[in-house]
C-alpha cells in the first residue's frame, strides 16, 4: 500500500486548466502538474478566499501558477474563464474538469424523494455535467492544436451506488456517458477520459460519519481510502501517459466495488 510522493513528469512547455482546484483533488492535481513543470492555471469560484491564497502558496514554491477565478456552472463565466486561461498560455494541452458539489451537508437515501429538490437538480446538473461539456466545448480547439486530452472527474456514484444523493449518482452517470461521445466528437487529436473515485479523504461538503468512513476502509480490498494524491496521479497519468486510451472511465477505489 503505497501513499509516497506521487512521481513527476516532465512537462516544461506544457499547459493545463484544472477547473475545481483550490482544494482536494483539482488541488493536488495542480500541484503534480506544476511540480512537474507545467504551467497551470487554477480555477475556482470567485468568492472563493482559498483561490488566491492557494495560488500564492504555489507561486511562492516556484511553480507557475495563475489564477483562472470563474463559476463553470455559468455559461459565460465558464466559457470566458477557460478562453482566458488559453490565451494567457497560448495552448492548452490539459483540461482537468474536476469542479463539482454534492450540495449537500447531509447524504440523502434513495427513499428520502423529498428532499431531493428541483432546485437540488439544477445545481448538480448544472455545476457537475454541463460544465464539463462547457469548459471542453470552449477549449476543443486549442486541445485539437497541442493533441491534447481532457480528464473528467465521475464518481464510483454515476457506476453503481448513490453517493451523496440519487441525483449526484445521475449526474456523474451522465459524466461517464458524456467523456465517450466527447471522445468521439474530439478524436482522433483529442483523447478524453475520466476517473471514478470511490470514498476519497478530502475535504468535501458531505458530512460522512466515521462509522461510514471505516465501513469504506473495511470494504476496499486495499484497506485504505483513496488520498487527493492518488486520483491527482491518475488524472496525470490519463493526461500525458496513456496514449491509446480514450473514452474509458478508470475506478479508483481501492477495490471497494469488489469488496464484500
Amino acid at each position: 500500500m503505497s501513499t509516497a510522493e506521487p512521481s513527476t513528469y516532465h512537462l516544461a512547455g506544457r499547459a493545463a486548466l484544472v477547473t475545481g482546484a483550490a482544494s482536494g483533488i483539482g488541488l493536488a492535481t495542480a500541484e503534480l502538474l506544476a511540480k512537474s513543470g507545467a504551467k497551470v492555471g487554477i480555477n475556482f469560484l470567485p468568492a472563493d478566499e482559498r483561490g488566491p491564497a492557494t495560488v500564492a502558496r504555489l507561486k511562492a514554491e516556484g511553480l507557475d501558477v495563475v489564477e483562472a477565478p470563474g463559476d463553470v456552472s455559468t455559461d459565460a463565466e465558464a466559457e470566458a474563464m477557460v478562453g482566458r486561461a488559453i490565451d494567457r498560455f497560448g495552448r492548452l494541452d490539459l483540461l482537468v474538469n474536476n469542479a463539482g458539489t454534492p450540495a449537500t451537508r447531509k447524504s440523502i437515501a434513495p427513499d428520502q424523494l423529498d428532499l431531493v429538490t428541483e432546485e437540488l437538480w439544477s445545481v448538480l446538473i448544472n455545476t457537475n455535467l454541463i460544465s464539463v461539456f462547457r469548459c471542453t466545448k470552449r477549449a476543443a480547439a486549442a486541445l485539437k492544436a497541442s493533441r491534447g486530452a481532457v480528464v473528467n472527474t465521475a464518481s464510483l456514484s454515476g457506476i453503481d451506488s448513490v453517493g451523496s444523493s440519487i441525483a449526484y449518482a445521475a449526474a456523474k452517470a451522465g459524466v461517464i456517458n458524456l467523456t465517450k461521445n466527447l471522445a468521439r466528437a474530439l478524436a482522433p487529436e483529442v483523447r478524453v477520459n475520466a476517473i471514478a473515485p470511490g470514498a476519497v479523504d478530502s475535504t468535501w461538503m458531505v458530512e460522512w460519519t466515521e462509522e461510514h468512513r471505516k465501513m469504506t476502509i473495511d470494504r476496499a480490498l486495499l484497506k485504505r481510502r483513496c488520498t487527493t494524491n492518488d486520483l491527482a496521479r491518475t488524472i496525470v497519468y490519463l493526461g500525458f501517459d496513456a496514449p491509446m486510451i480514450t473514452g474509458q472511465t478508470i475506478v479508483v477505489d481501492g477495490g471497494i466495488s469488489l469488496g464484500g
